[in-house]
């Protein structure tokens, strides 16, 4: 098993906040841009303002940290919202990014001109809490679609025994945590749980929001390793950089090619090299169930949406020098934080877009 990166200490704190109370969604938007606008004012600096995931929003909060050591007068807030949230945000004209794991449809590129990029590469870690049980197990995702639709109910169940000869499974209750609507995680499990399994897609499919038959919802990434890690036989699943610093135990996922895979920045980065190579100009491309020995199944990009445009040109010139930040050196921060950056053959490409932005 290979070691794991340790994350900085800022993410941690983050990432293992526990359980807490929030106003609602609309209200910290509202509250933080007006902050933002007294903030400029005050200062005649820059804010920009993104919003979207749960899931990149600890590489966000460093990039944001760093990015203002390289341009003082520049300053990035980034309101973790949900996906679904982000996209409706700067399709409506508010911010100045957007953040998460689901392909725009073709409607929002069209009627609301918006384009995708990737910004870093991340995986969606099924994680689990099972006393007793001391050895990594093993899991495909036929199997897993199958608990999260309700059909395998006990650890001790034939179907996840057969995957892990050797190991003592206790007869206890499986403990479904899973994710509220709009998520870009659901979206990344359901395209994988949908390729994976023919049932899967005809019952859930590929969704931001599905209709999970059974389990508890975890509204944040945080709250779902609080409600895994406290629930004896829980189930639930995370981005890489929180099932890292949670400690939970996580499987490793059957892929194509016959392979168990535990998830880490390599294997994040064999899938999209696999999927990728040679073109290297899919920026919305699919990377779950990628081909490859050593591919981790359940890998996504985490895009960054934009308008074509602004109005406002010191605007659109600040986020213009933060995309080119982001893109060159703002990348090394991504292993730091637990994710992947994106290769470099991809990185070129995806300047290349930048500089068409207007």
């Amino acid at each position: 098993m290979k070691k794991r990166r340790r994350i900085s200490t800022r993410s941690v704190e983050l990432l293992n906040s526990g359980q807490r109370s929030f106003p609602p969604l609309w209200l910290m938007f509202f509250l933080l841009i007006l902050g933002l606008c007294t903030t400029v004012m005050a200062q005649s600096a820059v804010v920009l303002v993104g919003s979207g995931s749960t899931v990149p929003a600890p590489l966000y909060n460093r990039w944001a940290q760093e990015y203002g050591k390289h341009s003082p007068m520049v300053q990035v807030r980034y309101v973790p919202i949900g996906t679904s949230e982000g996209i409706k945000q700067i399709a409506n004209g508010s911010g100045d990014f957007g953040a998460g794991e689901v392909r725009l449809t073709d409607k929002e590129r069209k009627e609301n001109g918006l384009t995708e990029l990737p910004a870093v590469l991340i995986a969606i870690v099924p994680v689990y809490n099972v006393p007793g049980v001391q050895q990594q197990l093993r899991i495909s995702g036929e199997v897993l679609a199958e608990i999260f639709l309700g059909e395998v109910k006990t650890w001790s169940a034939p179907s996840i025994a057969k995957l892990n000869p050797g190991v003592t499974l206790p007869n206890l209750r499986i403990e479904v945590v899973n994710r509220p609507a709009g998520k870009g995680s659901n979206y990344v499990l359901t395209d994988f749980l949908s390729k994976a399994s023919a049932r899967f897609r005809s019952e859930i499919g590929v969704t931001a929001s599905p209709k999970w038959p059974v389990g508890v919802s975890a509204e944040r990434s945080s709250d779902m390793v609080y409600k895994v890690r406290g629930e004896p036989g829980a189930i639930g699943f995370v981005e890489l950089a929180y099932a890292m610093n949670s400690k939970l135990p996580t499987f490793a996922v059957l892929n194509p090619a016959g392979k168990f895979v535990e998830a880490s920045v390599e294997t994040v980065a064999a899938a999209c090299q696999a999927v990728e190579a040679p073109r290297w100009s899919s920026f919305s491309a699919s990377l779950t169930n990628a081909p490859g020995v050593d591919s981790f199944p359940i890998t996504s990009f985490t895009w960054i949406y934009l308008r074509p445009s602004s109005s406002n040109e010191a605007r659109a010139e600040a986020l213009r020098d933060f995309l080119g930040w982001m893109y060159s050196d703002g990348q090394q921060f991504a292993s730091q934080e637990g994710y992947a950056g994106l290769p470099p053959e991809l990185l070129e490409a995806v300047r290349a877009k930048v500089k068409e932005l207007r």
